[in-house]
């Protein structure tokens, strides 16, 4: 028996997703899900179907074999590895991809998403280290794209405490891309007027400008991009919360006009951003709105008072200046 896990594990790794496609492989590797006997293997087949769901077609393979009944199956069973249920997280985050044009899973989806949404906040809650994390955070993040109610489901799960609680440990939430998944569900469960208490009650205000000066360890490309991601989707949400007169209150008592301001101003600290400036800019005019006084005279000429455009385009051709 162990020759016989051993090779199919050798299979699902090295073959690749179009070949799987051509020899059935979504309806085989399912199958092999679907058998306690080879419960072992979950997390490998699962592996492979990620793989495979980047092309649309292997998407609406899974969706013929009722793929997504047994994702909810795996991830939602309390016999289920951390494993397996991760591994299940990366399908889910792939099917749901934004850059998926097809919609043909839309419906199996939604007739799962509370039990999807359900485990996958709670996977995110007891996480046992950062990878698991950030494929949970990952499906979620995209089902929030992906269906109004998943928003509504998360604030009934507690998950504005169980994200900003996850991002003060640094064993779960330890990269950017990590805090990009986060930032994303906030700023889009920031649509929702119910979220404003939520983020207030754990301090997401705090968590919010720390985010705002996310900044890359290397010179990787992709980090880079990532923490422009944070920054702008930090600056997103501020925005959205600021509706609520008490967020705006306390956003301008820590500060956050000034880092708002650099942020616009500094080209260096926002990476050359065009997309954080624009966040940044309507973030600033968000909080102006509300306390006029916060904002000195010079900025508001500069930054509040013409049109969007013209700010930015002033702040898009400036040197390094704070004047």
């Amino acid at each position: 028996m162990p020759t016989l896990y051993n090779g199919l594990i050798r299979i699902m790794e090295v073959v690749t997703g179009f070949v799987f496609l051509l020899e059935g492989a979504v309806v085989s590797l399912f199958k092999i899900c679907r058998q306690d006997r080879f419960r072992d293997l979950y997390a490998h087949a699962l592996r492979t179907v990620a793989s495979i769901c980047c092309v649309e077609e292997g998407i609406n393979q899974l969706d013929k074999v009722d793929g997504i009944l047994c994702l909810a199956d795996i991830l939602t069973e309390e016999s289920s590895v951390e494993a397996a249920r991760a591994e299940a997280a990366a399908v889910v985050a792939q099917i749901t991809s934004p850059h998926h044009t097809s919609t043909q899973h839309l419906a199996s989806f939604l007739e799962s998403m509370h039990d999807i949404v359900t485990a996958l906040i709670k996977l995110c809650d007891s996480a046992s280290c950062g990878e698991v994390f950030l494929l949970a955070s990952a499906a979620l993040a995209n089902i929030t794209f992906f269906d109004s109610m998943a928003c509504e489901i998360l604030l009934q799960l507690n998950a504005i405490h169980i994200l900003l609680q996850a991002c003060r440990d640094r064993q779960r939430v330890d990269t950017p891309y990590s805090k990009d998944q986060v930032v994303t569900i906030l700023a889009n469960l920031s649509v929702l007027e119910q979220c404003a208490p939520e983020v207030l009650q754990d301090q997401g205000i705090e968590r919010l400008l720390l985010l705002l000066g996310e900044k890359p360890s290397s010179v990787s490309p992709s980090e880079g991009a990532a923490c422009e991601r944070v920054q702008q989707k930090a600056a997103v949400t501020l925005a959205r919360l600021s509706r609520d007169p008490e967020v705006s209150q306390i956003a301008i008592q820590l500060k956050a006009v000034p880092r708002l301001i650099e942020l616009c101003r500094s080209p260096t600290e926002r990476n050359n951003s065009d997309s954080v400036l624009v966040a940044c800019l309507a973030a600033l005019r968000r909080l102006a709105a509300g306390c006029p006084d916060s904002i000195e005279a010079a900025d508001h000429q500069q930054l509040i008072k013409p049109r969007l455009v013209d700010s930015f385009l002033l702040c898009s051709n400036m040197e390094e200046s704070f004047v």
